[in-house]
């Protein structure tokens, strides 16, 4: 049963450039750090894609494996996992997060 999951996992990172797996959706985050995310990446104005695990208890676990990351959000940028917002605010403050977008949603050459 894992194994659907992690191959759903990997299907979903590999087709949103920007995925973040939270709580709740974008209209409705369940969590402050969810919606935190969500404002993060609405000030870059980049599609992205959130993904409730809220009440998929499975999931979640996988995801904590996969990424050794035990709290929600999780995100993805471009297939690479990224932390949480924390992590991101600091790389926002070095200036990392607008090249790294950039790159992400460059046409492919």
């Amino acid at each position: 049963m894992e194994n659907l999951i992690e191959e759903e996992i990997k299907k979903e990172i590999k087709e949103n450039k920007i995925l973040i797996y939270g709580k709740g959706s974008k209209m409705m985050p369940m969590c402050g750090f969810t919606k935190e995310t969500i404002e993060f990446f609405d000030r870059y104005g980049y599609p992205f894609e959130l993904i409730d695990v809220l009440r998929n208890m499975e999931k979640r676990e996988t995801l904590s494996k996969m990424t050794n990351w035990p709290t929600l959000p999780k995100v993805f940028i471009d297939g690479e996992f990224y932390g949480d917002t924390d992590i991101l605010d600091e790389m926002a403050t070095k200036g990392e997060i607008e090249p790294l977008l950039k790159k992400a949603f460059a046409p492919a050459e």
